[in-house]
């Protein structure tokens, strides 16, 4: 089985509601991206599409990092949703390759995710606390992640993460 991937479309926001929905336990991570698309906030959308349908969906949103010196900007991986039949065939990690790529060509510094902690470090992640970042919720630090798009793109960067606030209803 061969995927394209490939920016999403007009006309994939309903394929991308249902693909999230079916991925996850509950409706939530559909409902954001779809407030996310309302927002214009959607920094990048990229889908998997397999035999002419949608089987994959990753998305990128703006988030700030705040400290005491600084705001800086970032962009923050979620949600990624892999239908439950393709999964396990690396559609997900060619999103996240494809998205980091696309991101770090645009001229994106950093990107952050929160996710399972074997997952994320294979596409090279590693735990935000090292740098002096945490998110704006309490999580713990082995699964909360940073990935540097820019040399240096790190560089100052420290504090509180936080994502639009589409996040706040998830």
């Amino acid at each position: 089985m061969r995927s394209v991937i490939r920016e999403e479309a007009p006309g994939d926001a309903a394929a991308i509601h249902r693909l999230n929905a079916t991925a996850f336990e509950t409706d939530a991570e559909a409902r954001l991206v779809d407030a996310l698309r309302a927002a214009g906030a959607l920094t990048l959308s990229l889908v998997a599409e397999a035999d002419g349908e949608i089987v994959g969906h990753i998305a990128f949103s703006p988030v700030v990092v705040d400290s005491a010196q600084r705001t800086s900007q970032g962009v923050g991986l979620a949600p990624m949703a892999v239908a439950p039949a393709y999964q396990r065939q690396g559609i997900g990690g060619r999103l996240i390759d494809d998205g980091l790529r696309r991101l770090r060509d645009a001229g994106h510094r950093f990107c952050v995710v929160l996710g399972h902690a074997e997952y994320y470090p294979r596409h090279g992640f590693t735990r935000a606390s090292d740098f002096g970042m945490q998110w704006e919720r309490p999580v713990p630090h082995d699964i909360f992640f940073v990935r540097e798009l820019a040399p240096e793109g790190l560089a100052g960067v420290s504090g509180t993460v936080r994502y639009r606030p589409e996040f706040d209803a998830v």
